[in-house]
């Protein structure tokens, strides 16, 4: 059964902890304004560090959606929507204020 709560919860983690990563990364652009020169190399390492986190964070998430949008699309390629489409074309066809004796 589908269950759009269970789905979502790993994501929502996935996000929040992508906040997390990008405020770190917003804090030691401003460290970066207060340390000094022998400092600022591993500043600049652990913001690599943490821009390779993210990256393959969101690589992951791209490569996870298009994993679903690929399974949605076979399964919308096993659905009969010629009922759909008749109804569709009858409604567009039909005389305006017409009635279908309903």
């Amino acid at each position: 059964m589908y269950s759009p709560g269970s789905m979502n919860g790993g994501k929502e983690a996935d996000i929040k902890l992508l906040e997390e990563r990008l405020a770190e990364l917003e804090r030691l652009v401003e460290d970066l304004e207060g340390v000094s020169d022998a400092e600022v190399v591993d500043v600049l390492e652990r913001a690599v560090a943490l821009l390779s986190e993210v990256n393959a964070r969101v690589e992951a998430g791209l490569a996870g959606d298009e994993v679903e949008a690929r399974e949605i699309g076979d399964v919308l390629e096993k659905v009969n929507f010629g009922p759909f489409d008749a109804a569709l074309e009858d409604l567009e066809t039909r005389p305006e204020g017409g009635s279908d004796g309903v």
